[in-house]
């Protein structure tokens, strides 16, 4: 997994709309701050957990992203 919105992926990671579909520029300015929603391979949501030290995020089929 990626930590922004990942042109080899198949699913925005914060919208979970197709990642090719006009470039997502909004999506790409939010995850400078916030953590992914939806996993980029399989566009299910994740479980987010937010730390003051970084965040995971946890897709059940394809595990864990931290930042």
């Amino acid at each position: 997994m990626t930590n922004a919105t990942s042109p080899t992926g198949l699913w925005c990671d914060r919208c979970g709309e197709p990642a090719d579909d006009a470039g997502h520029p909004g999506c790409q300015a939010a995850r400078q701050l916030e953590p992914p929603r939806f996993c980029p391979r399989c566009r299910r949501r994740m479980k987010v957990q937010v730390l003051p030290t970084g965040w995971s995020a946890t897709c059940v089929e394809h595990g864990t992203a931290r930042g």
